[in-house]
């Protein structure tokens, strides 16, 4: 295990917009469509807290009064905007925190329901959402502070993905094809301790846009390519000797990791002409139905087998087509959601619900909710209708789902709106403030 000493990363206060000097307990713990870019970075920090026991009330309370014990979890929403990122109670929609942050920024879950990864200049910084849980015996305790961001906690050249799977998360460097894996529990600590404590570390041969997915058992998986082209993935023993490996996946670009109906660990990657699906200390091939069938993010859902994709058999289409991919009986399936209207969705417009539903957001505002076939279940008209960008780093509208709900962003109106999916209608409507671009959630 290495320690990386990140005491010089958490000298300096975040400011918040319209705040002051953040004093508060930091603890705690998509991919995308195109290169990952690097972004300005800022400075950082907040001051850790000490929890002390008070057993003979049989329960915690923190001695941080920055700290509030709620009755319940509070779920939070974090969006990054130009200026800086956002941070909402995911109920109310209500703003809790404002940091500012110039540039933009990719934001992936840090894999505790807490933190969340900030991809910038210079590498990886981890924003405490401020809301969290502590299990006490056959209960749970709730507690809520402000947001702090951290400065730089793994250095990149070029900050890619950070992949969260198996209670692990893996942050990939574009620009050298540097893999840091960290336990996802260890962000609660790194402030206290004043480091990082890395389970693993690996550099593929060559830099290129890339990702890493660390497994429990202590196997590695990582893409294969260079700067001009990738062609696959490979995954590694904890002593670096290849399980498997197949580069028969030209384009390599997406990931997702689960474990499907028969409680069997997948791995799979996207391909320009279909899929890689590793079972194990074997990879099996699926084929996309075209010479170009692009999948290239991956969407999961724990205890199924199915897999919702992108689909595009034209380099310079529109995404008009999802996957389905059933690993089970290895076939992918090109279906429109859309049956023909013409809508389109982008890369930020896929989403599974709790129970393996497959959504997507289309231009016309409408979310459909298909079922694991692919057969269309009910539509949800959320926003207006809305074109899709010339870059893919522009604000567009976006679709998450957490705790249930799904959760769109307009940016046209900067709103964002909560959906009841299942029960097929839009149950909260909110003017957040800002024109909102990356978002993801935290569950507390």
């Amino acid at each position: 295990m290495t320690d990386i000493d990140i005491t010089r990363a958490l000298k300096r206060p975040r400011l918040l917009a319209g705040a002051g000097v953040l004093i508060l307990g930091l603890a705690g713990c998509a991919s995308g469509d195109a290169e990952s870019a690097s972004q300005p970075t800022a400075s950082a920090t907040a001051e850790a807290h000490d929890d002390h026991d008070h057993e003979d009330e049989g329960h915690d309370e923190h001695e941080d009064a920055a700290a509030t014990e709620s009755a319940a979890a509070t779920p939070r929403l974090v969006a990054t905007y130009d200026g800086g990122i956002v941070v909402l109670d995911a109920s109310t929609l209500e703003t809790v925190a404002d940091i500012e942050l110039t540039g933009f920024h990719r934001l992936n879950s840090a894999g505790d329901g807490r933190h969340v990864g900030v991809s910038t200049t210079g590498g990886f910084e981890i924003l405490d959402a401020g809301t969290w849980s502590e299990a006490h015996g056959d209960h749970a305790h709730y507690f809520t502070a402000e947001p702090a961001l951290t400065d730089l906690v793994v250095e990149a050249e070029t900050p890619g993905h950070l992949v969260n799977h198996d209670g692990y998360s893996a942050l990939f460097d574009d620009g050298t094809g540097h893999v840091v894996v960290v336990d996802s529990a260890e962000w609660t600590h790194m402030v206290e301790e004043g480091h990082l404590d890395v389970v693993r570390e690996y550099t593929t041969e060559a830099a290129h846009h890339g990702v890493a997915v660390a497994t429990s058992e202590g196997n590695l998986l990582v893409t294969i390519g260079d700067e001009d082209s990738r062609s696959g993935a490979t995954v590694l023993d904890e002593n670096g000797e290849v399980i498997v490996s197949s580069e028969d996946c030209v384009g390599v670009h997406g990931e997702t990791a689960f474990t499907n109906a028969s409680g069997e660990e997948i791995l799979m990657t996207g391909c320009e002409d279909g899929a890689l699906v590793f079972h194990g200390d074997h990879v099996h091939k699926l084929d996309g139905g075209a010479e170009y069938a692009r999948s290239g993010n991956l969407f999961s859902a724990e205890g199924s087998d199915v897999v919702l994709g992108d689909y595009k058999t034209d380099p310079e289409g529109s995404l008009t087509q999802v996957a389905v991919i059933d690993t089970a009986a290895e076939t992918i399936t090109p279906v429109d959601p859309f049956d023909g209207s013409g809508a389109e969705y982008t890369f930020r417009n896929l989403a599974r619900g709790d129970n393996a539903e497959l959504l997507v957001l289309g231009t016309d505002g409408t979310l459909r909710v298909l079922d694991e076939s692919g057969a269309l279940v009910r539509t949800i008209q959320v926003i207006d209708a809305w074109e899709t960008p010339d870059e893919w780093q522009s604000p567009q509208p976006t679709l998450i789902t957490l705790d249930g709900m799904a959760y769109v962003t307009e940016p046209a109106t900067r709103e964002i709106h909560i959906v009841d999916y299942v029960g097929g209608e839009v149950w909260k409507s909110a003017e957040v403030g800002v024109t909102t671009n990356e978002i993801v959630g935290v569950t507390a």
